[in-house]
């Protein structure tokens, strides 16, 4: 595994690899590497010849400065985890590198980025797009992955590409969740050990959502679901929708089951976690 700090060093490195006619995989993370994560670059290194990694906690999508500042940074465990695994290049830049200078390029997002987590966290979209442009010009991949727990980001990353014209195939992967259910997250090691009792209700709660919606109108569902989530005093619903898994846009009627998939996000004291569930197999 060769660890890079430096652009020219990645670009030069990517050059190489394709001048060779090798194919390239990327998986853009912020650290705090878990089996999720590690389920992303498995799949790069069964599809891909070289596998391309980066950590970067990226300042322009936290709208909430104490979010990113407590969001964990462990960078030498995340090392010696993908000791175990097949990483090419591991590539760890720092602010600087990424922002020499303000960027003031725009995207045309659609409504992607104006639901749900764009709502309620507003440029958060704007930041990823942001920085994942910067991570594609630089790796310039041909397939890259990413995680289906973060729905709404894979959708804005698709639209990304095509926008910008990006020659990259974008492979979203199932979400890899505990043995309770809990999806796997970053945040998940902030959790105090109560907290993490009562999280499981999220995942739970969104499975049994599947069942409910056979004899539920989709505003029941949603009001159950909410629900049952804040009768837990650990957790507090911040959104609960069901939605187009291609627009994004509510639904109203189960006319759409073919196509619909239920987001949340759940605030657990000061940390919020995401997940979601589809309503068609």
């Amino acid at each position: 595994m060769k660890v890079i700090n430096n652009k020219k060093e990645l670009s030069d490195l990517i050059f190489a690899f394709k001048a060779n006619k090798q194919t390239v995989g990327f998986v853009p993370t912020m650290g705090a590497l878990h089996e999720g994560h590690l389920s992303l670059i498995k799949k790069s290194n069964i599809e891909n010849d070289i596998t391309v990694i980066s950590i970067f906690v990226n300042p322009t999508q936290f709208n909430n400065k104490n979010d990113y500042n407590k969001y964990p940074r462990i960078i030498d465990k995340d090392i010696d985890t993908l000791k175990n695994v097949k990483c090419d290049i591991l590539f760890i830049p720092t602010e600087e590198e990424m922002y020499p200078k303000e960027d003031t390029k725009v995207f045309d997002l659609g409504n992607l980025d104006k639901v749900m987590e764009g709502k309620h966290r507003p440029g958060h979209f704007y930041g990823v797009a942001l920085i994942v442009s910067k991570l594609f010009e630089l790796v310039k991949p041909h397939k890259a992955y990413f995680g289906e727990k973060d729905f709404q980001q894979v959708a804005i990353i698709n639209r990304l590409c095509k926008i910008q014209n990006y020659e990259i195939e974008i492979i979203a992967c199932p979400i890899i969740r505990e043995s309770d259910g809990l999806a796997m997250s970053s945040r998940n090691m902030l959790l105090s050990a109560e907290q993490r009792e009562n999280v499981a209700l999220i995942s739970k709660t969104l499975l049994a959502s599947v069942e409910q919606s056979k004899s539920m109108t989709v505003s029941e569902l949603k009001e159950w679901v909410i629900s049952e989530i804040n009768s837990n005093h650990f957790l507090d619903v911040e959104y609960f929708d069901i939605v187009n898994d291609s627009t994004l846009e509510s639904i109203e009627d189960w006319t759409e089951r073919e196509h619909s998939i239920g987001c949340i996000a759940v605030h657990v004291g000061s940390i919020r976690l995401i997940d979601n569930i589809r309503f068609y197999f």
